[in-house]
């Protein structure tokens, strides 16, 4: 789910006004920097002008029965989102966004989704903003379930102004708005690869786990792998930043991808899955090593097919992150998406997330993250073996080589899950050769063992990552 809000101009900024369904649906990718297929996409107003306020997206539910629901959480949440702004909507639109499956016509498409469009305006009523516009948008063409006048919107749809040609078109190249294609393709430079072409990563990964869970299993052997990954990510960081890019979008990944060994990929997967770890891999996030750091965070999480699928949340996360850090809001949004998508309890990425759609400055973490990298440069990862923790002042924003806390309006956190020592001794077991069961075990094994935490002596769960 996806939310912006932009705070109010001041009064002599430029104003674009919008006429009629067709420039409202023709202005939608702008808005959202992206085309948003398979979509719903709310927009609040303000105002008696009608600004354009937050704005909510979420894929749209497959099964009918779970319409209901949705509209209300996605009605309650941008309403509420708005007011902790600091101002409530006036009214919003809806933008429903498919295209035709099979044999099916963008006007069956429309009529398909009458009923969602109708429990969204219900659900938005229900709370007393009510739905100035609802629209469809399938097949090259809009439809409106609000206006019932043929000669504005005909039964046969409006077709959608050819690309660069609106006024919204014009308006966002004299701002240098850029739409970077359709979600699908911002999602796919991220998409894992098919299992029957990423056998060998898959057995890759099997091995590099099969590798490391005997030595994450001890403190002192989690240390030494934190320290091997972040060395070997900064050196395949450099690797990237000393490649230029091959052309852009799908060309680009492909080069990027045969710069980084199947083995190289599964270690730093593996030992991403450490949050301490992670963490300091966070603090590429600004200068010219940001773009290499996030084509490499793009790479590895194309890496995760199969079984790992899960281990993707964590460079989906940083990817998100640098995305964030570098002002690529769109961008950011997509990847921690796809984060939450491999891993809805990954906290990381939650709270970034709704950091992001809060509209919250990314400064403030950076800034937490350069005091930390500064201050504190080999906490997490000590150069020699039985070099002691570095205490925790008190005051500090966090342990050693932690991501800063955040507080966000209605963010939860709950207590991680004690696991006791003998729990963790009993998962030592011996790895075979062999797939199926062993490599599985393996798996296991590695993702609890490597998201083990040190502090208070407890080791941290699914809500410490």
């Amino acid at each position: 789910m996806n939310q912006h809000h932009d705070p109010s101009g001041p009064a002599t900024d430029p104003q674009i006004t919008l006429r009629g369904p067709a420039e409202l649906a023709d202005a939608l990718p702008y808005m959202m920097g992206f085309h948003p297929n398979d979509s719903i996409v709310l927009v609040a107003l303000h105002g008696n002008h009608g600004r354009f306020g937050g704005r909510l997206r979420l894929g749209i539910p497959r099964s009918p029965r779970e319409w209901q629901p949705v509209a209300g959480q996605l009605a309650e949440c941008l309403i509420h989102g708005c007011e902790r702004r600091g101002s409530r909507p006036d009214g919003i639109v809806v933008f429903l966004c498919q295209d035709p499956a099979g044999e099916e016509t963008g006007l069956q498409v429309m009529e398909r989704l009458r009923p969602l469009a109708q429990r969204l305006r219900t659900a938005c009523g229900a709370l007393d903003v009510p739905v100035y516009e609802a629209l469809c948008i399938s097949d090259g063409r809009c439809w409106s379930y609000c206006c019932p006048d043929a000669r504005c919107c005909p039964p046969e749809g409006t077709p959608l102004a050819l690309p660069g040609t609106s006024v919204m078109a014009a308006a966002a190249a004299y701002a240098g708005i850029q739409v970077r294609g359709s979600l699908r393709d911002l999602e796919g430079r991220f998409a894992p690869a098919a299992v029957s072409v990423a056998q060998e990563q898959i057995q890759a990964l099997d091995d590099a786990g099969a590798a490391l869970v005997p030595r994450i299993l001890e403190e002192q052997g989690r240390r030494q792998v934190a320290a091997e990954t972040l060395d070997l990510a900064r050196k395949l960081v450099e690797r990237m930043a000393s490649t230029p890019l091959a052309g852009e979008g799908a060309a680009a990944d492909v080069a990027d991808d045969r710069l980084i060994t199947p083995r190289e990929a599964a270690l730093v997967i593996l030992g991403l899955q450490d949050r301490e770890t992670r963490d300091r891999a966070a603090e590429w996030m600004e200068g010219p090593e940001a773009p290499a750091a996030l084509r490499l965070w793009r790479a590895l999480s194309r890496r995760c097919s199969g079984a790992y699928f899960e281990h993707a949340a964590a460079p989906l996360t940083l990817a998100g992150w640098v995305s964030w850090s570098t002002g690529d809001e769109p961008g950011a949004r997509v990847a921690l998406g796809l984060a939450l998508r491999a891993d809805p309890e990954y906290v990381f990425a939650r709270l970034l997330h709704q950091a992001c759609n809060e509209g919250l400055d990314p400064e403030t973490l950076r800034s937490c993250l350069r005091r930390t990298r500064d201050e504190q440069p080999c906490a997490a990862v000590p150069d020699a073996p039985g070099t002691p923790e570095t205490a925790v002042p008190a005051g500090s924003p966090g342990p050693p080589g932690a991501f800063p806390t955040l507080t966000l309006p209605g963010a939860t956190r709950r207590r991680p899950r004690r696991v006791r020592a003998s729990a963790a001794k009993r998962q030592r077991v011996s790895v075979r050769n062999r797939p199926g069961a062993a490599a599985a075990a393996a798996r296991t094994r590695a993702r609890a063992g490597m998201r083990s935490g040190r502090h208070g002596g407890q080791r941290g769960g699914r809500d410490g990552r």
